[in-house]
């Protein structure tokens, strides 16, 4: 697997995923996929302890339709939004569905602002974030439009989707796609995947569907992760006109190897090795306490 850090490579075999919101069902089965795949754990909050029952009970009733899981985080990487419509004499409705995730932008905000260069992206396209790279500035997390990076408190680093790139360099799919029943999320290259968009399109305009649109073509630099919606953009929380940060001409890691850039470099490492030192001395110093306590009781 070829990368550049904090570098675009453009690629005539970019991988990408199409997402038809038309035909989802709000199954939530790519959402399973992700986590199963990646092992990723559940989300904390989402549980709680129930007395008499060994194990934590789901919680996190959101109460916004049958959407429990509520938004993206360091540990869900895919997001099913529930959107229902009602008329003004609610005498009709409906439900639109779209699975969210990491869109791997062209011009990715993520990589434009990274001090230390964490993000790469791979000859296929898709961004990776190195975990044994990243310093948790969470400069990432404000930067993205999608509100799609997150910091988790347990690694001090952020995370996000990598467009399963463990499968996609070995001949695979993404997890998601896979698992789709109905085919809303198609994997392969961007270029067959825009052809078969743009004939979607067609045919549910024909159908008389005049608000479906496709949402990724040119925003961020064009989206490696696009979608077929069915309302505007906002209806679904995405941006009209998402804002990309550029790369400052002031980067920590300076071409030239200033030594404030070095400096600065090293501010960062610092300042997160002193805050893990500190909770763990917290955290031995609660456990002498508790044990200095017990044994006085006894």
């Amino acid at each position: 697997m070829s990368v550049r850090a904090g570098k675009e490579v453009q690629s005539d075999m970019a991988k990408g995923m199409f997402v038809d919101t038309s035909i989802c069902t709000g199954c939530k089965a790519c959402q399973v996929a992700c986590k199963e795949w990646n092992g990723l754990e559940a989300e904390p909050d989402h549980f709680s302890p129930v007395p008499g029952i060994p194990y934590p009970v789901a919680s996190n009733f959101t109460g916004n339709s049958y959407d429990n899981t509520g938004k993206l985080s360091a540990r869900d990487w895919r997001h099913v939004l529930f959107i229902e419509q009602i008329n003004s004499s609610r005498t009709a409705s409906r439900w639109l569905f779209m699975s969210d995730s990491c869109k791997h932008c062209s011009d990715a905000a993520c990589m434009n602002v990274c001090p230390v260069e964490a993000y790469e992206r791979t000859d296929l396209g898709n961004v990776v974030l190195r975990q044994d790279k990243c310093v948790g500035t969470k400069l990432c997390n404000k930067a993205c439009p999608y509100g799609v990076v997150k910091y988790s408190e347990k690694t001090r680093t952020s995370h996000k989707c990598t467009l399963c790139n463990d499968r996609i360099h070995n001949g695979m799919g993404t997890a998601c796609a896979k698992a789709c029943p109905t085919g809303s999320i198609l994997f392969g290259e961007v270029p067959e995947l825009k052809i078969k968009a743009d004939s979607r399109l067609a045919q549910l305009r024909a159908l008389g569907e005049n608000k479906a649109n496709i949402y990724g073509y040119s925003e961020a630099g064009g989206l490696k992760v696009f979608y077929l919606l069915m309302e505007n953009p906002a209806v679904y929380g995405l941006p009209d006109k998402p804002v990309v940060q550029q790369r400052r001409k002031l980067s920590v890691i300076d071409k030239s190897g200033s030594k404030f850039s070095a400096l600065l470099l090293g501010m960062l490492a610092l300042m997160r090795f002193r805050e893990g030192r500190g909770k763990k001395e917290a955290g031995t110093e609660a456990e002498t306490v508790s044990e200095s306590g017990s044994g006085v009781n006894e």
